[in-house]
């Protein structure tokens, strides 16, 4: 399972105050943490901590690449800050996000073109995120139907069936789970599955646990990606575990160790 970090973001306090005093050390300090502990990829996120968001994209982007040489995430809901992010980005990058509305995916299917970017697609467009997995489907199918028109091979393509608080919409995870299985027989081969996995505890007390508990739930579904806090060690775990159940790896006595060393 990919692992995108979720820490380098604005709405965090820390990172907030390092983007707005241009202080390198917090960002590749968290930059650094989140891949030794297993992630593989880096959302980038300014948030609210810029005025001018598309610089502070561009120096967030490069202070990053000075430290870590995995894939970013370029987060935001503004084209010219995900264009900022990608002209900067090293390697192949991921545009977070598009949803279904036409305008918004148009515009973003034509930058994942441009700078050959992966492409997320949210489960929801200008009516909202739908209350059914059919509808969520149906969004899904269009995302996937328009990148697939412009040429974006599917293996570029992750969907998102739009995790929800379970505090404000406990009757969403299974809807949400059966979208998962959905979404991954739109095509052959299928696009990939993600989630941002923290949203659903958003709220709760006892974060990690919910967090955990609905990783390991949405992998036997079929997920393939999420947006998550790998500084959370018993997350991980969790995750590694449940992957060694679906037989995704051969079982050893030290297999959290052995998984580690291998990815």
């Amino acid at each position: 399972m990919l692992v995108i970090g979720e820490r380098i973001n604005g709405m965090f306090n820390a990172v907030r105050k390092a983007i707005e005093t241009k202080d390198k050390k917090v960002i590749q300090d968290i930059a650094k943490k989140q891949v030794q502990a297993g992630a593989k990829m880096l959302d980038v996120n300014v948030g609210p901590a810029a005025a001018d968001d598309v610089a502070a994209m561009q120096w967030l982007v490069e202070t990053i690449q000075e430290v870590v040489d995995v894939p970013l995430a370029i987060d935001s809901a503004k084209p010219p800050v995900i264009k900022a992010g990608l002209k900067t980005c090293k390697k192949k990058p991921l545009i977070n996000s598009t949803t279904g509305e036409m305008e918004k995916l148009t515009t973003l299917v034509g930058l994942a073109k441009e700078y050959n970017a992966g492409l997320l697609g949210l489960t929801m467009d200008e009516k909202g995120i739908p209350d059914s997995a059919q509808s969520r489907l149906e969004i899904g199918l269009r995302i996937l139907a328009v990148a697939m028109e412009a040429g974006i091979p599917t293996d570029d393509i992750h969907l998102d069936p739009v995790f929800l608080p379970v505090k404000f919409g406990q009757a969403q995870i299974p809807i949400i789970l059966q979208t998962i299985k959905d979404l991954k027989a739109l095509s052959d081969p299928a696009p990939k599955t993600v989630c941002g996995l923290s949203n659903t505890s958003q709220g709760c007390l006892d974060r990690s646990i919910i967090n955990r508990t609905i990783l390991v739930m949405a992998l036997a579904w079929g997920l393939d990606e999420a947006i998550a806090d790998p500084l959370d060690k018993e997350l991980m775990d969790a995750m590694i575990t449940a992957e060694l159940l679906l037989n995704k790896f051969i079982y050893c006595d030290s297999y959290l160790t052995a998984y580690r060393k291998a990815f």
